[in-house]
């Protein structure tokens, strides 16, 4: 449970950092694709459940 919340949260701060570093527009808009996405699956309550399963 504490593993995949802490690599989830580590890869969200990663992207966030990546998106920060960015000068170019089509790979930033990848990279807020991503990290959008990846906000979602945290926020998402199957993804609470299966960090507790």
């Amino acid at each position: 449970m504490f593993t995949k919340t802490f690599t989830l949260d580590r890869h969200i701060e990663e992207l966030r950092a990546e998106l920060r570093g960015s000068a170019d527009i089509d790979e930033a808009g990848c990279i807020k694709a991503e990290l959008e996405a990846m906000l979602m699956m945290k926020d998402s309550p199957a993804s609470e459940a299966e960090a507790e399963g």
